[in-house]
Order: C-alpha cells, then sequence, then structure tokens
C-alpha cells in the first residue's frame, strides 16, 4: 500500500511541475463558460484530477523501461519499475473510485473515464508506435478528457471540447518532434521519426491552421482568426528538446489566450458565434 501510494503521489508532483494536466484547466474553463453551478463545477473537477492522474499513471507505466533506459526522473522510475505490481494495483484502484463517483453522481461521467483512460492506455501501450495514429489518438484523447466538463447531452461543450481537440493535435505533433531523437533511439517511429523535423513543423501548422478555421467556423468569427496567427511563431529548424520545448510553451500560451477569447465570447453571449451559427 506504502509503495502504491509512493508512485501514486511521484507521478502527480512530477507530472505538474511539467505542466502536463493542461486539459484539467481547460475542463474548468469550459464549466465557467458554461456557468455551472459551484458545486457541480467542484465535483466535476474532482473527478478530472483523478482522471488525468489515472492517466499519466498509466503513460509512466508503460514507459517505465524507456524512460530508465534515457534517465528520466532516475529516482522515480527506478521505484516505478521495482514496484509495478503496486503501480498496477493502483491503477485498478484508481479507475474503481473514479467509476463509482460517476455511477453515484452522473454515470454520463463514464464516457470521459473510459475513452480517457482508455486511449491513454492503448495509446502508450501500442499506438504512439505507429505514425499518424499516435497524433489521431491524442486528438481523441484531448476531447475525452474535458468530457468531464458538462452533462453529455450539452451540445455547445462539444463544440468546445472538439476545439481543444483540434489544439491537442498541435500539442501532440510538437511533443513528437520534441522526442524525435530519443524515439529513434528506442526504435519508436512516431509521425516525427517518418517525417523528418523539418516535415513535422509543416504538419504542425497545418494544424494550427485547422484549429483556427474550426474556431472561425464554429465558435467565434472574430476572434477564431487571431488564433491562425500562431503559425508565425519561430519553429525550431531541429528537433533539439530544449528548443522544442521553448517553442511548445510559446504556442500553448498563444493558443491558451485565444482560448480565453473565445469562451469570454461564449460567455457573454450564452452560446457560439462563429460563421456557421
Amino acid at each position: 500500500m506504502r509503495a502504491a501510494l509512493r508512485i501514486v503521489f511521484d507521478v502527480l508532483v512530477y507530472r505538474l511541475r511539467r505542466l502536463e494536466m493542461a486539459n484539467l484547466a481547460a475542463a474548468v474553463s469550459v464549466m465557467l463558460a458554461l456557468g455551472t453551478a459551484l458545486p457541480d463545477l467542484l465535483l466535476r473537477t474532482v473527478f478530472g484530477a483523478g482522471l488525468n492522474l489515472l492517466a499519466y499513471l498509466t503513460n509512466d507505466a508503460c514507459d517505465v523501461e524507456q524512460d530508465l533506459a534515457e534517465g528520466r526522473a532516475p529516482e522515480k522510475t527506478r521505484f516505478l519499475y521495482e514496484h509495478r505490481r503496486a503501480a498496477l494495483v493502483s491503477q485498478l484502484a484508481l479507475f474503481a473510485l473514479l467509476a463509482a463517483f460517476a455511477l453515484a453522481y452522473d454515470p454520463g461521467l463514464l464516457l470521459a473515464l473510459v475513452t480517457g483512460a482508455g486511449i491513454c492506455w492503448v495509446y502508450s501501450a501500442h499506438l504512439k508506435r505507429y505514425p499518424q495514429v499516435d497524433i489521431a489518438s491524442m486528438v481523441l484523447w484531448g476531447v475525452a478528457m474535458p468530457l468531464v466538463a458538462f452533462p453529455l447531452g450539452n451540445g455547445l461543450g462539444w463544440m468546445l471540447v472538439i476545439q481543444l481537440g483540434l489544439f491537442s493535435a498541435c500539442f501532440e505533433a510538437i511533443q513528437v518532434l520534441r522526442d524525435h531523437d530519443e524515439d529513434q533511439r528506442a526504435g519508436v517511429h512516431t509521425t516525427a521519426v517518418e517525417l523528418g523535423p523539418k516535415a513535422t513543423v509543416v504538419l504542425i501548422r497545418c494544424f494550427m491552421l485547422l484549429a483556427a478555421l474550426y474556431a472561425s467556423l464554429v465558435l467565434d468569427r472574430y476572434v477564431g482568426p487571431l488564433l491562425a496567427l500562431v503559425v508565425l511563431l519561430p519553429a525550431p529548424a531541429l528537433a533539439v528538446p530544449a528548443a522544442v520545448t521553448k517553442y511548445w510553451n510559446q504556442v500553448r500560451l498563444a493558443q491558451g489566450l485565444g482560448w480565453l477569447g473565445l469562451l469570454l465570447g461564449v460567455f457573454l453571449r450564452g452560446d457560439a458565434h462563429g460563421w456557421l451559427m
């Protein structure tokens, strides 16, 4: 039990330090834009935090051997490697707790639980080794995780999480670019390994334009086009991790500001206002 608790704590601290729970903040922002009542907002946020923890725990457990070989967070990774049974127990226990919560509060949350945790497991164990599929699976994950924010019958909520899925395409493409050299050494054939760094940057910019187009057509005809300006950010010519991480943070900041603009419009109007609306 002590080992399982330590593994959960280590994963939580590691991911928070790397600012990798952005989808939870996005889910909270969706709830605010939709005018979610405070008790509902708090309960859904707690569920979303648990779901994030489960997803990243699963990812770290699947990647433990590669992380150990690369020397990533060596103390945390070594402990996880030596206590893989405890890691599995913690995953199953967390899944059971979240499922019980969903059944008691809103069974619709089961969709976020099953798809969010399921996609993360299949991606970490298999899909990240297949070019194009790696990014597509993370787009679906980017839609699934924020589903905690609203009842499934809320159409506006679905419009918003699809936008988040398109942002996820940008972020995942940047992440595989960042990990290009490491994945190549490990024999993991990602999209970036197949295309090479330069072509991957072109793909990233295509995803940026797609995200801006969707925002313009569906959510806000004025804020949406501004999202296209993110393509002007200078991308690194090579897959140097530090340079790509800097670029990733710049893109997240720019798209994050655009996202806040979209949500503000939705909140003030009470609905979407794209060219197709």
